[in-house]
């Protein structure tokens, strides 16, 4: 797969709608040509200790950040026409269709493929995990800001590369 957008969210506390980053990463030709990140004012706008603990992310880093809806309006154009890739999807997508629907967005339909599925396959019991720092490491890219979403995109697309 030579054409692709990896992307990552974080999320303030435990609803899916409470994303509070992004990271995207856009691949044509095999090549990485764009990278987008941005802050986000999650819904419901408070962060729990656990999602802090994971991403140091609080509601001082996201007070003047722009909501959903707009930061979206750079996202869309970017990956128009392209399968998003995520590592664990299920989480990425799921956040991405409930903010849709809590900002009442029509959803566009995108298409998702998971590389932790992907790894699960090509790696199978060789690799003592299928998080997204052993697989980026099994597909020679050092992960080093994990939980960045930025850097946790530019993984997902890196270990897309290698192994979708």
């Amino acid at each position: 797969m030579n054409d692709f957008a990896a992307i990552d969210f974080e999320t303030a506390n435990g609803s899916r709608t409470s994303v509070c980053a992004v990271g995207v990463v856009v691949v044509r030709g095999g090549e990485i040509c764009d990278t987008f990140y941005s802050l986000i004012h999650p819904r419901p706008n408070y962060y729990s200790r656990f999602t802090t603990a994971i991403h140091g992310l609080t509601a001082a880093d996201t007070e003047d950040a722009p909501d959903f809806e707009e930061v979206w309006r750079q996202v869309a154009p970017r990956i128009e026409g392209l399968p998003l890739v995520a590592h664990n999807s299920p989480f990425d997508e799921g956040c991405l269709r409930a903010v849709f629907d809590l900002y009442g967005m029509p959803y566009p339909g995108y298409r998702f493929l998971c590389t932790c599925r992907a790894s699960r396959r090509v790696f199978g019991k060789r690799l003592p995990n299928h998080q997204l720092h052993t697989v980026s490491a099994a597909c020679g890219f050092d992960l080093e800001h994990h939980h960045h979403a930025l850097a946790d995109a530019e993984a997902c697309a890196r270990i897309a590369l290698k192994i979708l």
